[in-house]
């Protein structure tokens, strides 16, 4: 047998393979994760969405915030649009919609952090990513119920986010202003996903000029050749800051991104920037996976420093699901038999230990030997979001391996 022959077999073994895999996360979104918030989380009384439930769905806190609850109206507009169009869902992503609207920004259209359940403002609209999630939110619910209000909303906040980027904490910002002029990677990152989340709404032609300026930021700026990695702050002209946050790097987002990055190289039908994205995205896992207990770091020091962040070792839900996304994505739009081989163990390791064994939806934070930490299923950070669109994003990935 020829050597080529022998490589295309093994290629379409390493597909069937991977695809027998897709039934399996399609089936968790639907039957197990979707239908926890559903039951558990509308507020009926007040309107939007209880985040803060513990591992069997009890509401264990009332505080709503924000960028949680556009996360979830995005959430159930998008199942609506890409899965199927159950009446439920979309009932669902109204629900959470009409409290946005009617509670969520300030005076001047910024998006507060967060509020108390009747929808009073608690913490000031410090925090850009509330507006992040609402552009997102208002962008995707318009899909799937066209209103030029929801519209409207979306591109006001689209507009506000690009006003306030270069300084978004504002008036916020804790920072002594020109000691230590930091720029951060989040912003960009997400900014490389939102621009095409708004397609529908601000055409082709805006997302196009806007693409090149992301990817600049993201693959130029905040990647450094000589780490192979990507900080998480730079200095204002990209160079490293040697500081505690200079050295910071978040393996979760950086590989993340590089998932968005990946789909804007397929949409530019650019073969050699998706090949750096998965390429960066293999370093980062290689460098963050904890080689002792197994499972992805939280923060490290890029100089093996001690971290600021307490945390640092925790595993955490968000971090592994968008590595499985990253990596299916990056076998199949390149081949690479490492991404083959480093989804399996990672997803070995994440349904082996994020995943509860007897309720649905799955625990959010482990300690370094990967026990569960808190057993709680929504918080202030973890909501409906990371879980649904990464068990979606997986599905559909490996559904396209099938001969």
């Amino acid at each position: 047998m020829e050597v080529s022959s022998v490589t295309t077999k093994t290629a379409a073994n390493t597909n069937e393979s991977l695809a027998s895999l897709a039934g399996m996360y399609r089936d968790e979104l639907v039957n197990h994760i979707l239908p926890f918030w559903l039951n558990h989380s509308k507020d009926e009384q007040n309107g939007g969405y209880f985040t803060c439930l513990d591992r069997y769905g009890n509401v264990y806190d009332t505080d709503k915030f924000m960028w949680l609850q556009g996360r979830g109206v995005w959430c159930f507009s998008y199942m609506y649009n890409n899965v199927e169009q159950k009446q439920e869902w979309l009932e669902m992503a109204l629900h959470g919609a009409n409290f946005m609207e009617k509670y969520g920004r300030d005076q001047e259209g910024n998006w507060y952090f967060s509020l108390t359940a009747e929808g009073k403002p608690l913490v000031q609209p410090y925090n850009i990513f509330s507006d992040c999630f609402a552009t997102m939110a208002f962008a995707s619910l318009d899909k799937a119920s066209p209103n030029d209000r929801y519209k409207q909303l979306a591109v006001d906040t689209f507009e506000n986010i690009l006003r306030r980027r270069h300084n978004w904490k504002g008036i916020y910002n804790k920072a002594v202003p020109g000691t230590r002029s930091l720029k951060n990677f989040s912003l960009p990152m997400i900014l490389c996903n939102l621009s095409l989340e708004m397609e529908h709404v601000i055409g082709k032609e805006r997302v196009d000029s806007f693409i090149p300026e992301v990817i600049h930021e993201v693959m130029d700026v905040f990647y450094q050749p000589q780490l192979g990695l990507i900080l998480e702050n730079v200095n204002e002209d990209g160079s490293f800051a040697d500081c505690f946050e200079g050295r910071v790097l978040n393996p979760g987002h950086a590989i993340e991104a590089m998932w968005f990055i990946m789909d804007l190289g397929k949409r530019m039908n650019d073969e050699a920037l998706i090949r750096k994205a998965c390429n960066i995205m293999l370093d980062t896992l290689e460098y963050g996976w904890d080689k002792e207990y197994e499972g992805i770091f939280y923060f490290m020091d890029v100089q093996g420093h001690p971290t600021q962040q307490l945390e640092w070792d925790q595993k955490l839900w968000w971090v592994h699901v968008e590595a499985l996304v990253a990596l299916a994505k990056g076998y199949a739009l390149t081949g690479d038999e490492r991404c083959s081989q480093w989804f399996l163990k990672v997803h070995e390791y994440t349904w082996n230990h994020f995943k509860d064994k007897e309720y649905d939806e799955w625990f959010g934070y482990l300690n370094r030997r990967g026990e569960v930490l808190l057993d709680l299923k929504g918080g202030k950070w973890k909501g409906c979001f990371h879980i649904p669109r990464s068990l979606y994003q997986v599905w559909k990935t490996l559904d396209g391996l099938k001969s």
